[in-house]
């Protein structure tokens, strides 16, 4: 019997509408505040709201002009910091030609090293080289050559970055721990280790204190290399140098390395350090970076210990909910992590998708696909979500394949796949077990309507796409694929 792909298990509408995604940022679990204030109207708020990366963002501007309200060049470099912060480049880039080009504002180095920096994020090395290019040589200060050896350390481009770290340093220019961190973290991600130790001894010549940062590198590169022991060296050189003060980093860095080697023991201790070195301000990071690996030793008894801390902040955060049910799920602890996930229904403000989306993928994983189901049509009903999203149909798509009910399955995932937008990808083994369900079923039609589905999505690489249709075609009858591959071509010709 071959499967109609137009049937749905959810709902008619969940195929033809294509599923919207629901904005998860601004939809909340609780009901709505008694008398909910009016936000004031600024242009920071506007610029915020109008988040489409494929649009632009000066017609916001030009509004705000319109409606005779004056722009500042301090108001565009406050929205250019924060639009930075939170990775819209390409807006924050907008702005910065805005703020020189048609606000003909008096622009500064630091607005050029800025510039350059977004120009290298968006648009690559050749026009940030460009950019730099076209700069007076009087500009061409340190801040501008700094934004330039980051665009090269960004783009691993070792050659370029060691020529303008050399143009510092002939230059005269005051080069400070941030230039030589940029270089040994380039070192290290390439792999060139023994440039490690030279770099880090001119700094100590030229009287430049490593920071927490140069020796975080530093005993990153040693865990890569599997050197514990020169690790535990530098460790104990930097824990004896009096004008050294420990990081909490430096141990989880240690904690990783002992953890990677399957030295547990040592791996908690370097983790008990740690916890006795967090600054205030630094406390809710850490517990969830705590949480995460403490979970990763399985040692449930700490993950506790350490969410209890968290709650003694006064506030618990999406993020720390996140790891903790992350934690407790991984953990097997499902009845644990239902708890946390009611608390956290009853008290958040924000919705934050990937909290529900961790507790449906873990019932589908655990065989829960009912209780899954169940949770998904709750969020429906309390309106916290239209529609289920491609993680959530994903993950039971998953469910379904586990539970034998692979008609479910392969609706489900097309769903998915129909509703994903960047940064998603289907489960493999998911997407493999429908398409061999499709095979067996003789309905390759099917089949190779999925993988166009992928395909137009841009969810498969080349490779993979003409393995998986390969494999389809090899299913085939030689009369059924020269139909399918000239039978198009036949039609509508003379």
């Amino acid at each position: 019997m071959k499967l109609l792909i137009g049937s749905n298990p959810w709902t008619n509408s969940f195929v033809s509408r294509i599923l919207r995604v629901v904005a998860y940022s601004t939809k909340t679990l609780s009901r709505p505040s008694a008398s909910p204030s009016k936000p004031p109207d600024t242009l920071n708020i506007r610029v915020s709201r109008s988040g489409d990366p494929k649009a632009s963002i000066i017609p916001v501007l030009n509004q705000w002009l319109e409606e005779g309200k004056p722009i500042k060049q301090s108001m565009v470099q406050v929205i250019i910091r924060q639009l930075r912060s939170f990775r819209r480049y390409r807006h924050a880039l907008e702005l910065s030609e805005y703020m020189a080009e048609e606000m003909k504002c008096n622009v500064t180095v630091g607005d050029m090293a800025v510039r350059l920096d977004l120009i290298s994020k968006v648009h690559g090395v050749d026009q940030a080289e460009k950019y730099f290019n076209s700069l007076p040589e009087d500009m061409r200060t340190f801040k501008v050559y700094g934004a330039l050896l980051h665009c090269y350390a960004n783009h691993k481009c070792l050659e370029k970055a060691e020529a303008t770290m050399q143009i510092l340093r002939e230059l005269g220019l005051p080069i400070n721990a941030v230039s030589y961190n940029v270089m040994l973290n380039l070192y290290h991600h390439l792999g060139k280790h023994d440039k490690l130790d030279v770099l880090m001894q001119e700094m100590t010549d030229k009287g430049i204190k490593h920071d927490a940062f140069t020796n975080s590198i530093r005993l990153n590169a040693y865990v890569s290399s599997s050197d514990i022991e020169g690790m535990e060296k530098f460790l104990t050189r930097i824990e004896n140098d009096a004008e050294t003060t420990m990081d909490w980093h430096a141990y989880v860095i240690a904690s990783n390395a002992y953890s990677k080697a399957k030295l547990t023991e040592k791996a908690v201790q370097m983790l008990s350090r740690a916890e006795q070195l967090v600054p205030p301000g630094s406390r809710k990071h850490a517990y969830e970076v705590f949480l995460t690996l403490y979970t990763n030793l399985g040692r449930k008894d700490s993950v506790h210990r350490i969410w209890k801390l968290y709650g003694n902040l006064g506030k618990f955060f999406n993020s720390g909910y996140l790891c903790m049910i992350s934690s407790l799920v991984k953990l097997d602890d499902l009845d644990g992590a239902e708890r946390v996930l009611a608390e956290w229904e009853s008290g958040c403000s924000l919705f934050d998708a990937r909290i529900p989306n961790v507790m449906i993928s873990a019932y589908c994983r655990n065989g829960f696909v009912e209780k899954a189901e169940a949770y998904t049509k709750r969020l429906i009903e309390k309106g916290v979500i239209k529609e289920p999203d491609a993680f959530i149909l994903n993950s039971l798509a998953t469910g379904y394949y586990m539970d034998g009910q692979m008609a479910k399955a392969v609706e489900t995932l097309r769903a998915a796949i129909s509703t994903s937008s960047s940064g998603w990808k289907p489960n493999t083994g998911t997407l493999s077990a429908c398409l061999k369900y499709l095979q067996g079923e003789n309905n390759l039609e099917a089949a190779h309507e999925l993988l166009e589905l992928l395909n137009v999505k841009g969810l498969l690489s080349a490779d993979v796409n003409d393995r998986l249709v390969r494999s389809l075609i090899d299913r085939e009858s030689p009369d059924e694929e020269s139909t399918r591959i000239h039978g198009g071509q036949n039609e509508g010709t003379s």
